[in-house]
């Protein structure tokens, strides 16, 4: 009798199993299929026709100088400001975007390079009951599938560990991970799991196995931010926006409204930094997108409005990959001073940081040696002491300012929700101002929204969910495979283009085939830098790197 109702409860317990597993992957499927109806639905839905050809900068300038109005000007070529260009361009709205420097070369080429919900975000959000931010993980999980969708040869899902020193740990994390799951519902990447010591061990061998009891892994996404931010911005110039990189913004120009008497925003007075010419660009609505410079606009708009913005360095640091395994990340849920870091791997390499320091805006932000050796002590907190973590395998480093929205009655940058505001002054000018990498696209469309709305333009829907950005419609695992058969590429740069440029890569090779030159691309590019370097100095060489890698 015994024997009947243990095999009962197997059965119940496994068919439970099986019925959940099914079901599991029938939501993928179902999240798959609806992936692919957004793609064709988002395309057929544009009304603006898409160029096959790239217009070049001077033309694009031109474009600016002639174009006797246009409905938007958008002020930013950060992930924001592309943004803003792609939605209002897509509503056929007639667009310009202009960029004081090169395309991402601020904040939005130094981030993490994660697509992710918050997971930090999401545990304030239970702890605190937070409904604001809660919200806040649900519309990032939503824009991360997205951007998953729209960009497949720049982000992939990347497994992440978190270790665990302490048996009352385990459940807690492992809670708050799996909300996160259910958080994401059908657009879960993929289910989170329990490792033992010893599995944590052997996907990590570099952890520290001192007091280890376990670890759980999740998903979260990983992006190459700074391609992310030019393929925005370049599909925005594919659909007609006129789209400008060094071309800053003097002053804006102003003019009385005839039906109100009010004075109003109409334009600006921009100057081609190359040649130093300037001209005015009209428009209907100016979008202030500048990130970190966010204030300095609004202050060109009046002198005397108090600052939104409250800036923040985040800085990282590169080290060799032998740190970290070459598909598998780690987070430090609770460093020394309640800071989250994540040390991930990319590029062969790893990435450890971030920080987060109260700091002065500036257009080249030098990380500090006090934040590389926080970040270098908290990484020597997680790995085995055989490990030696020295300050001389910091390759690199980079500090990012975010522009994160002002609390007044927040005493640090940390409690500082990284939500997103959009404002309007009394003379019309729209300001896009927080809100982090992942849901660039949803704040730009609250953007426009708002922007429509107080400019009464003629407009239509936003239709960025699930368009396509340059190179992916096209793109598969193993089009790399064609570019090594098609032109004798070697493997590793037909992967490496692959995943810069997606179907693009096949110009790219066209490019460099008519040279005759059989040595590698990457050895090209570095040549070139060299030279650019030897004859304009480090300025023209740091533009030129951001340009080819």
């Amino acid at each position: 009798m015994a024997f009947r109702k243990a095999l009962k409860r197997t059965a119940i317990v496994g068919g439970g199993a099986v019925a959940a597993v099914f079901g599991l992957s029938q939501l993928i499927e179902y999240r798959k299929t609806q992936a692919q109806l957004a793609h064709v639905a988002a395309e057929a839905e544009l009304k603006v026709p898409f160029a096959d050809e790239l217009p070049s900068r001077q033309a694009q300038l031109a474009a600016l100088q002639n174009t006797e109005e246009f409905d938007v000007l958008v002020v930013g070529g950060g992930a924001t400001g592309a943004g803003c260009a792609l939605d209002a361009v897509t509503r056929n709205l007639k667009t310009a975007l202009v960029e004081r420097s090169d395309f991402s070369s601020g904040t939005s080429s130094r981030s993490t390079k994660l697509i992710h919900g918050g997971v930090r975000y999401l545990q304030k959000a239970i702890m605190k009951l937070d409904y604001e931010q809660y919200m806040m993980v649900k519309e990032a999980l939503h824009e991360r599938a997205n951007l998953l969708e729209i960009a497949p040869h720049l982000s992939a899902p990347l497994p992440i560990m978190l270790p665990v020193y302490k048996w009352w740990q385990l459940p807690y994390y492992w809670a708050g991970i799996k909300m996160y799951d259910l958080v994401a519902g059908i657009q879960c990447l993929k289910s989170s799991y329990v490792l033992s010591k010893t599995k944590a061990l052997e996907l990590f061998p570099m952890l520290k196995k001192d007091k280890l009891v376990g670890a759980i892994v999740y998903y979260d996404g990983q992006h190459n931010d700074a391609r992310m931010n030019m393929a925005i911005g370049l599909t925005a110039a594919r659909y007609g926006a006129a789209v400008a990189n060094y071309t800053e913004v003097v002053r804006l120009l102003k003019t009385n409204d005839p039906l109100t008497g009010k004075e109003r925003v109409c334009g600006a007075r921009c100057r081609d930094v190359i040649t130093g010419q300037e001209f005015d660009v009209k428009a209907k609505c100016v979008i202030n997108a500048t990130g970190p410079f966010t204030d300095s606009l609004r202050k060109m708009d009046n002198e005397e409005t108090q600052n939104i913005c409250q800036p923040s360095a985040g800085v990282h640091i590169v080290i060799p990959g032998y740190y970290s395994p070459d598909n598998m990340g780690l987070l430090d849920p609770a460093t020394s001073d309640g800071r989250v870091i994540f040390f991930l791997p990319w590029e062969k390499m790893t990435i450890a940081g971030t920080t987060d320091t109260p700091t002065n805006v500036t257009a080249h932000p030098i990380p500090g040696e006090d934040d590389i050796n926080f970040i270098l002590n908290e990484v020597r907190n997680y790995l085995s002491p055989d490990v030696e973590v020295r300050r001389g395998d910091v390759l690199a480093a980079w500090s990012g300012i975010r522009p994160l929205v002002t609390d007044p009655s927040s005493k640090d940058t940390q409690s500082i929700c990284r939500n997103h505001i959009v404002s309007i002054s009394d003379t019309g000018l729209v300001t896009i101002a927080g809100g982090k990498w992942t849901t660039y696209r949803s704040m730009a469309e609250e953007t426009l929204d708002a922007a429509v709305k107080a400019h009464n333009l003629s407009s239509e829907p936003c239709k960025t969910v699930g368009l396509m950005l340059e190179g992916g419609k096209g793109w598969t695992p193993t089009l790399y495979i064609r570019l090594v058969q098609d032109y004798g590429l070697e493997n590793e740069v037909a992967q490496h283009l692959a995943a810069t440029y997606g179907s693009k890569a096949f110009d790219v090779a066209k490019m460099a085939q008519v040279t005759g030159q059989r040595w590698p691309i990457v050895g090209k590019r570095l040549y070139l830098v060299i030279i650019l370097y030897l004859i304009y100095g480090p300025l023209q060489c740091k533009c030129s790197l951001l340009y080819f890698i």
